[in-house]
């Protein structure tokens, strides 16, 4: 039996289904590894005490035959999801110590599967940002650094405290939500595996809200199979929730075979962008041999409106963003700031509450929503995204799936871009398309920077065809043979 915390999640699931391990020991292997990597600062509410509880009511369980499909499986909780009775802060001064009466419908779905919670993992402000470096709580460090170097690398964000945590080997497996890219550019910067599902797949009830119209819940794992497993308890229809798909969950994990003999995959020729990184355009043309050789036909294909994307989502999603800000106000929950009046109070409150780059993205949301420049902006960018959309509709009448990088570069040093917010939100540039479109795409670590840093390939799929984009992920995960660690923890083992 190899150390606990290396069993992946569906080895540690199995080996639990064999009673060759008890839920608890399983649990407290990851709470002393959360211990020992306290420097990465990927949790900002640990919960030991209610991780043992649930541990021990998983093993009770498990020995009466009523195991869950991911019983006594330790989890990472993102810092969006709402939890009840404990801490939910979204990473801002804002909501420092509330504590929600209700619990997202994401993670009850989980708790009900058998799951246990090890606490709630760091982010950048409410999802806003590319590099967890925007936290309240401080930034994340990510446990990769250059070989040789001790420099502090950024994780990727906004759930780079997940990201972090599952190739620190502190949790098998995390809860992360993705706007324009935040479960799979942080997935590429760790060397890990991130899905954003299809919008509306997963509910987002109980979920912090950022931008309603492209938020989305997913899971971060250390393979597409754990990925896919996790996907399964946490996806499904919500009433709660009025953007959330009324379909059946696939049996997803029991269906990946990573067959993709026959499949058409798509290389999009607006994605060699100028500026690109020989080493990226490398591992995309690799990739796309892999799955040749694997039997897939590859072609390609174009999705025009490409370049006004990134423009169009920094529109849609502040201005989405300033809306929905606007609850935090001081007045029913949350940091209050008194004011000789109460637009003082208001201002006191959510001048301080709200960090540096909340506060930018608050202030070009409600300029693209003021009169005079909504048809300007806000309409005109809505526009584009129904172009864009329509590309991949396009697309998809030739192909079954698209290969892309994940991000135009392997992780950077903490501090190397914030003072360059344009230059920061070019890191969304491959994943924000298919946020627009709504549609699912996977990153799978797929080979290693010349500085020895991980770099991961997406793969989008249609809409609802997540099975499509496991199994081409499989593909690659299987060709790719990724298993360099993360290099503090391979010099300890």
């Amino acid at each position: 039996m190899p150390e606990l915390t290396d069993l992946t999640l569906t080895a540690a699931r199995a080996a639990l289904s064999r009673r060759e391990i008890r839920a608890r020991e399983l649990t407290v292997a990851h709470l002393t590894a959360m211990e020992a990597g306290r420097d990465l600062n990927a949790f900002i509410t640990p919960t030991p005490e209610v991780a043992l509880a649930m541990a021990e009511a998983a093993d009770a369980r498990i020995a009466r035959g009523e195991a869950g499909l991911l019983e006594g499986i330790p989890l990472a909780i993102k810092d969006l999801f709402c939890t009840r009775d404990i801490r939910t802060t979204a990473a801002s001064r804002i909501l420092d110590g509330f504590l929600p009466p209700y619990e997202s419908t994401v993670t009850r779905k989980l708790w009900e599967a058998g799951a246990v919670c090890l606490g709630k993992t760091n982010l950048d402000e409410f999802a806003m940002g590319s590099a967890n470096i925007t936290s309240w709580y401080g930034p994340v460090r990510n446990p990769w650094t250059r070989p040789g170097e001790e420099v502090p690398l950024v994780p990727g964000g906004s759930s780079g405290g997940s990201a972090a945590a599952v190739a620190a080997r502190i949790s098998p497996g995390a809860t992360g939500t993705d706007t324009g890219g935040s479960i799979r550019q942080p997935a590429s910067f760790c060397g890990i595996v991130g899905m954003k599902p299809t919008y509306g797949r997963c509910s987002r009830f109980g979920i912090i809200a950022f931008a309603s119209s492209l938020d989305q819940a997913g899971p971060l794992t250390r393979t597409v199979a754990d990925c896919a497993l996790l996907l399964q308890a946490m996806a499904g229809y919500d009433p709660q929730d009025s953007t959330s798909a009324d379909l059946a969950v696939p049996d997803w994990s029991g269906g990946l075979t990573g067959d993709v003999r026959g499949l058409r995959i798509g290389i999009p020729r607006e994605y060699r962008m100028d500026g690109m990184p020989a080493e990226i355009e490398r591992l995309w043309q690799r990739g796309a041999e892999w799955l040749r050789a694997a039997g897939a036909e590859i072609r390609e294909v174009s999705l025009p409106h490409t370049r006004y994307a990134l423009p169009a989502y920094y529109i849609i999603a502040p201005a989405e963003a300033s809306s929905n800000l606007a609850r935090y106000d001081g007045m029913r929950y949350g940091l209050r700031i008194e004011g000789e009046n109460l637009t003082e109070t208001y201002r006191k409150t959510r001048g301080e509450g709200f960090g540096a780059e909340v506060r930018r993205r608050i202030l070009i949301g409600t300029y693209a929503l003021s009169a005079g420049y909504y048809d300007a902006y806000y309409l005109k960018a809505q526009k584009v995204r129904r172009r864009i959309a329509e590309d991949f509709t396009e697309a998809f009448r030739e192909v079954d799936a698209i290969l892309t990088p994940t991000a135009p570069s392997a992780a950077f040093r903490l501090g190397e871009k914030s003072d360059d917010p344009v230059a920061m939100y070019l890191n969304d540039v491959f994943t924000v398309p298919a946020s627009l479109a709504g549609l699912p795409g996977i990153s799978v670590p797929a080979g290693l920077s010349a500085e020895g840093l991980p770099l991961g390939l997406q793969v989008i799929g249609r809409a609802w065809d997540e099975a499509t984009v496991f199994d081409v992920g499989r593909a690659l995960e299987e060709a790719a043979a990724f298993t360099t660690l993360p290099y503090g923890l391979a010099e300890a083992a």
